[in-house]
């Protein structure tokens, strides 16, 4: 499931991104998809954090791979001293702005995780939401992240599964058809499984506690929650 060697960073997919960035808060352009996915995402992380015994006003929560905010400024908004970081300084840009308008304390850094990580930071709960398919190497993605998770902490990720049901929906219909996302989004090959996850979390230093399927319900395009891993899913696991 590793690719590449040494930093978890891939430029390309950082350009991507970053020229996403300008349009990034719109809940109509590029980014609705993760607009609309992002009250279910939010909740069932500090639902997953209340029941590992966080309390999460006042926690301390670190958003990897945290885009313009979406995912922080809820945690924020919910009491949360949240750090969120990316290698993409577009984003982050787009991501201050936006947390000064809205009058919210979020500390924004451009940086990978091993830069946090040579610092010696560690976090209550630590979130990699929409991020692992796009990294360079997924062993030291999870390695980074474990060493940022206090013990007993949290860790959250989402991502999609590697099916034919994924290439379907996730890459031909939603790239492609419906023009939902932008063309070259996803690359199916680096989509993870729910079972691939799993194992790397354990090798980690991770316990994985629960699973979540993410699914579009027609016709209000609402994202529920479900037993179906298929395509989009969310993961858990505490720190040892």
């Amino acid at each position: 499931m590793a690719r590449g060697a040494g930093g978890t960073v891939e430029a390309a997919e950082v350009a991507r991104f970053d020229a996403l960035a300008a349009r990034w808060w719109d809940p109509d352009g590029p980014m609705r998809p993760l607009h609309r996915m992002n009250p279910l995402r939010t909740r069932w992380v500090m639902a997953r954090a209340a029941e590992a015994g966080i309390a999460w006003p006042g926690a301390r929560v670190l958003d990897v791979g945290c885009g313009a905010g979406l995912a922080a400024e809820a945690f924020a908004r919910a009491g949360a001293e949240v750090t969120g970081i990316d290698a993409a300084a577009e984003a982050i840009a787009a991501a201050r702005a936006h947390a000064a308008a809205q009058g919210l304390a979020v500390t924004y850094r451009v940086a990978p995780p091993e830069t946090l990580v040579d610092e010696g930071a560690v976090f209550d709960v630590v979130t990699a939401l929409e991020v692992i398919e796009h990294v360079a190497d997924t062993g030291a993605f999870l390695a980074a992240l474990a060493a940022l998770t206090r013990p007993g902490g949290l860790v959250a990720l989402s991502t999609i599964n590697r099916t034919l049901r994924s290439f379907a929906l996730a890459k031909v219909g939603a790239e492609y058809i419906a023009r939902i996302l932008p063309r070259g989004t996803h690359d199916w090959r680096r989509f993870v499984t729910p079972a691939e996850l799993g194992r790397e979390l354990r090798g980690a230093g991770f316990r994985p506690v629960a699973t979540a399927g993410m699914t579009l319900r027609l016709p209000f395009a609402a994202w529920v929650e479900t037993r179906d891993l298929s395509v989009n899913y969310l993961a858990a696991a505490i720190r040892l």
